[in-house]
């Protein structure tokens, strides 16, 4: 007989639920002000903010985006279709790799993303923020990022990082 993993103590459990009880109201909140601010999914809501915050060209191939938002590559592709009909992004094939696409914020999707921005950073700063003081986000942030950390060292297959045709 298979042996039993051991369960999770009392503590752990209260965490564990905690956790996930803030992040499931935390992300309705957020997914409710991107809905009425902008007619943005949260995940939508990612690659915009991913296009026209964290990249320095305002472009991404579509397995990055992927791997940066923890999404499954065909239902990433479902989304990023629809903003581009939107007309928020445009996709082209990759100069580098023409196996991949690559995902570029248009002038549109950087108005639709600074348009619902401030309210999204204040629904975060109410929801998850306010209630904490300096110290407590510091503790929260630094028991959280080793966590993740960890979970990223053996991401799901969508989070996996890829090796690029041009690193060979």
């Amino acid at each position: 007989m298979a042996d039993t993993p051991p369960r999770l103590d009392d503590v752990q459990l209260e965490a564990y639920f905690a956790l996930m009880e803030v992040a499931g109201l935390l992300r309705h909140a957020v997914e409710q002000q991107l809905r009425e601010a902008g007619d943005l999914s949260y995940v939508q809501f990612q690659l915009l903010a991913r296009l026209g915050l964290d990249s320095a060209t305002g472009s991404e191939r579509m397995t990055d985006l992927a791997d940066g938002v923890v999404y499954s590559r065909s239902a990433l592709t479902y989304q990023a279709a629809l903003l581009e009909k939107a007309g928020l992004v445009a996709r082209a094939p990759s100069e580098h790799d023409e196996r991949s696409v690559v995902v570029t914020i248009t002038d549109a999707g950087r108005a639709r993303l600074a348009a619902v921005l401030p309210g999204h950073t204040e629904v975060v700063r109410q929801q998850l923020f306010q209630p904490l003081s300096r110290a407590d986000t510091k503790a929260l942030s630094g028991l959280l990022s080793p966590v993740r950390d960890h979970m990223r060292a053996a991401p799901p297959r969508s989070a996996a990082p890829r090796r690029r045709k041009d690193q060979d």
